[in-house]
C-alpha cells in the first residue's frame, strides 16, 4: 500500500511541475507602439518588448494586424517593420506579443496606434488616376551600366467637389528618391491633369512599388490628397519590336524581328505574329517564344505582317502587350488579277485573229485556191422530179432496162431505152 501511494504522489508532483511553467508564463504587450510616416505612402511601425516580460526559455515574436485603409496582417520577430500603403485616409494597426510553448501559440493582448489622415474637403481629390511608363534607350555612352531610361505619364481628372481654381501637383516615389512633376497638361479651367517625366530614377526590372502622391491647393477650400501604388509589371507599356523583316521563298513567308528597346534580355518576351493576307481579307494569328516565324503561303498575294511583344511570365509577372508594330509587306498582290483575266484574254485574241484571216481569205480568194472545187455532172432542179422504171422483157439471156423521166405536167417527156 505504501509503495503505491508513493507512487501516485511522485506522479502528481510531476505534473504539477510540468503545469506550473505554463500556469504562471503570461505574456505581456509590447510598449510605445508608434506609426511614423516615412514618405510618399510609407510609413514605420516600431515598437518596443515589454520591460516587466519575464525571461523564459521561449522565442518572442510579434504579430502586426493593419486595419485601415486595408486590412493585412503578418507576423516578424522584429521590432519595427515597414508598410508601403497609401496614407490618404490615415492608417490603423496593432500588434501583439506572440510565442510557441509546449505545441501551443500564447498570445498577449493588443496595442493599437493610429497615424490620421490629412485634412481636407470632400470631394476635392483627384479622381481616374493612371500612370503609363515607357522605356527608351539612352544614346550617351556615359551611361553603359543604365543604358536604358524609364519616362513616366500620369493623368487624373479634377475631383467634382473641387473649386475652379483648384491646382493639383504630382509626386512619385519609387525606392528612397522622390521626385516632383515639372511638365503639366492642363484642361479647360487650366487645371494641371496630368504630368510628364521624360526621365525617372525608376529601374524597369525592378520589384518595387511606385507610390505617386496628388495633393492640391485652392483659395476656396482645403484640398484633399490622393496616393496610389502602382506595380511596374502593371503600368509598364512594352516597346513594339524592331527591324521587322518578311519574305517569301516558294511557298513559304519567312518572318524576322528583333527584340523591342528594354532592359530585359532577348529571352525574356513573348511575342504575336498577325500575318493578312491581302486577297482574301483574311488574317491568322501566331503566339512565339523566339524571335522569327515561318508561314506557308498558298496563293500569289500580298501580305501583311505585324508583331507586338510583352515580357514573359518567367522574368516577371504578366503584364501588358506593346502596340502593334508598323505593317511589314512581303509578296505582289498585282500579278493575282492576270490569273483570272488570262483565259478570256486568250479567247479574245483567238477571236480577233480568227476574224482577220476570214476577212483576209475573203478579200484575196484564198479559201478557193486552197481548197479549190471537186469537178461534178451538173444537175437541174428538174432531176429531183426524176422518176425511174425498171422493165424487163425477152428471154432469160436477154434483158431490156427502161427507164422513163416523168415531169410533171407542163413539163417535157424524155424517154431513153437501153439494150
Amino acid at each position: 500500500m505504501a509503495p503505491a501511494l508513493l507512487i501516485l504522489w511522485g506522479a502528481a508532483v510531476i505534473l504539477q511541475v510540468d503545469l506550473l511553467p505554463d500556469r504562471k508564463f503570461l505574456l505581456l504587450p509590447p510598449v510605445n507602439f508608434t506609426i511614423k510616416f516615412m514618405g510618399l505612402s510609407q510609413v514605420l511601425l516600431r515598437w518596443e518588448p515589454n520591460p516587466d516580460q519575464e525571461q523564459w526559455n521561449v522565442n518572442l515574436e510579434y504579430h502586426v494586424k493593419i486595419h485601415t485603409p486595408q486590412e493585412d496582417d503578418y507576423e516578424t520577430r522584429k521590432t519595427e517593420s515597414k508598410c508601403v500603403i497609401p496614407l490618404h485616409r490615415g492608417i490603423s494597426a496593432s500588434v501583439q506579443t506572440i510565442a510557441w510553448r509546449q505545441g501551443s501559440l500564447l498570445a498577449s493582448t493588443w496595442v493599437s496606434a493610429e497615424l490620421h489622415a490629412p485634412p481636407g474637403s470632400p470631394g476635392t481629390s483627384i479622381v481616374n488616376l493612371t500612370c503609363t511608363t515607357t522605356t527608351t534607350m539612352v544614346a550617351d555612352n556615359s551611361t553603359a551600366l543604365r543604358p536604358y531610361r524609364v519616362s513616366l505619364r500620369c493623368a487624373w481628372l479634377a475631383g467634382k467637389g473641387a473649386p475652379d481654381d483648384v491646382q493639383y501637383f504630382l509626386y512619385y516615389r519609387y525606392g528612397s528618391m522622390t521626385e516632383q512633376c515639372q511638365a503639366y497638361s492642363k484642361d479647360a479651367l487650366h487645371r494641371n491633369t496630368a504630368c510628364w517625366f521624360p526621365k525617372t530614377f525608376i529601374h524597369s526590372r525592378g520589384h518595387e512599388w511606385l507610390a505617386v502622391h496628388v495633393n492640391g491647393s485652392s483659395k476656396q477650400a482645403t484640398i484633399q490628397p490622393f496616393d496610389q501604388l502602382f506595380a511596374l509589371h502593371a503600368i509598364d507599356q512594352v516597346n513594339p519590336p524592331m527591324n521587322i523583316t518578311a519574305e517569301i521563298q516558294g511557298t513559304r513567308l519567312f518572318i524576322h524581328w528583333e527584340k523591342p528597346v528594354s532592359a530585359f534580355p532577348a529571352q525574356c518576351f513573348d511575342y504575336e505574329v498577325k500575318i493578312c493576307n491581302a486577297k482574301n481579307d483574311y488574317f491568322q494569328m501566331e503566339k512565339v517564344t523566339t524571335n522569327e516565324f515561318i508561314a506557308t503561303t498558298h496563293a500569289i498575294s500580298k501580305y501583311s505582317v505585324q508583331v507586338r511583344a510583352t515580357v514573359s511570365s518567367a522574368c516577371r509577372e504578366p503584364g501588358l502587350w506593346s502596340a502593334w508594330s508598323q505593317p511589314v509587306h512581303a509578296g505582289n498582290d498585282e500579278q493575282a488579277p492576270w490569273a483570272g483575266w488570262f483565259p478570256i484574254a486568250l479567247t479574245a485574241t483567238f477571236c480577233i485573229l480568227s476574224f482577220i484571216f476570214f476577212l483576209v481569205c475573203r478579200i484575196y480568194n484564198l479559201w478557193n485556191k486552197l481548197f479549190p472545187p471537186i469537178p461534178a455532172p451538173k444537175s437541174n432542179i428538174k432531176d429531183f422530179f426524176v422518176a425511174t422504171h425498171y422493165e424487163k422483157t425477152g428471154s432469160r439471156d436477154t434483158e431490156t432496162e427502161v427507164i422513163s423521166y416523168v415531169e410533171e405536167p407542163g413539163m417535157e417527156v424524155l424517154e431513153h431505152s437501153v439494150f
